[in-house]
């Protein structure tokens, strides 16, 4: 069972099926993917990403969420903890947090929003409040939020061929 998060504009909420047509068509967007991959994902990669959100519920007890603005009912990004088995050196050795908006929903404060109410549930959950996360360097507003969050960066590594920073809460 997903545990549902509120927080004073926004829903946290696990998927459900219907999701998926606002699922694909954010990470379609090149503003939304640009440093998430570096390029729009097809409706098959956007599909496998979409059935591993429940699953990574089911089997590891954690995993990601829809980001829901209360005020209109619209998903407006995905977000959570994940067991991504990512190959990266240094490998994460905490759990990994990360956050996705759509486009219309940048630069209105609701990362930090949703990550705040993601860190509250993981604290209690997993009992410790060092979680990971990896930014790519270009990526200034999602730096800002990590920053807001207690994130800093701890080494600077390539995943799948790109830069990437590796920031620690503690």
């Amino acid at each position: 069972m997903v545990p549902v998060l509120e927080t004073e504009r926004l829903r946290l909420r696990g998927h459900v099926l219907t999701d998926f047509e606002a699922s694909a068509a954010m990470w379609a967007d090149p503003n939304v993917t640009r440093y998430i991959g570096g390029a729009p994902s097809t409706r098959e990669e956007s599909w496998a990403r979409f059935i591993r959100y429940p699953g990574h519920w089911h089997l590891v007890g954690h995993g990601y969420w829809v980001i829901e603005e209360k005020a209109s009912g619209a998903m407006i990004g995905e977000g959570g903890f994940g067991s991504f088995k990512r190959g990266l050196e240094p490998p994460f050795d905490a759990p990994e947090q990360g956050w996705a908006l759509s486009a219309a929903a940048h630069g209105k404060g609701y990362a930090t929003e949703a990550a705040r109410a993601m860190i509250e549930w993981g604290e209690a959950h997993f009992g410790r409040r060092d979680f990971v996360c990896m930014i790519a360097p270009e990526n200034t507003a999602s730096l800002r939020v990590a920053d807001k969050l207690g994130y800093a960066p701890y080494t600077e590594t390539y995943y799948k061929g790109a830069p990437t920073i590796l920031l620690r809460r503690g």
